[in-house]
């Protein structure tokens, strides 16, 4: 199953791919960022989102989509912008009829780290252990986004493993 992980913002969106075998094994696929200009107005940012986010839809052809929540934020106005990204990123997903999974920051830390409150590195580094990757993925927000699809794989996995059991 190939699963797209999309950690939203205005100014950097991180993704990444990772499709996952019978056996649960991850394989990286593809992983980077969207990046939209603090120079341009707000509208056209926005559309430039929306179509970088189709394209790699269109280009990859993900199984399932899983998103960052948003969690709250001090600063109103980074919270507003990142809320406008996130929902241009979940229009984008519905235009092309994939219905995401949330998981907040918390419960990715915690599937990724096994501690919810770990710090940046240390999703990297864990990302990059899982990924068998030779470097830590830069940046932050492409590293986010591949914790996000391991998260997705990982409670797949799981809920799979419960209805075996029990079914």
């Amino acid at each position: 199953m190939l699963v797209l992980g999309i950690d939203p913002g205005l100014a950097t969106t991180g993704f990444g791919l990772i499709e996952d075998d019978s056996q649960g094994r991850f394989t990286l696929v593809s992983y980077g960022i969207i990046e939209t200009s603090a120079n341009t107005d707000i509208s056209n940012r926005l559309v430039s989102l929306y179509d970088q986010v189709s394209n790699i839809i269109l280009l990859h052809k993900p199984g399932q989509v899983a998103v960052e929540k948003l969690f709250f934020q001090k600063n109103v106005k980074t919270a507003m912008m990142v809320g406008q990204a996130r929902g241009v990123v979940l229009l984008a997903l519905a235009q092309h009829e994939l219905l995401p999974a949330e998981y907040t920051p918390n419960e990715i830390k915690q599937a990724v780290c096994g501690y919810g409150s770990a710090g940046k590195q240390q999703v990297q580094l864990m990302v990059q252990a899982l990924l068998k990757m030779t470097d830590m993925p830069k940046p932050d927000d492409a590293a986010d986004a591949l914790a996000v699809a391991i998260c997705h794989l990982s409670y797949a996995h799981y809920n799979d493993a419960i209805n075996q059991a029990t079914g």
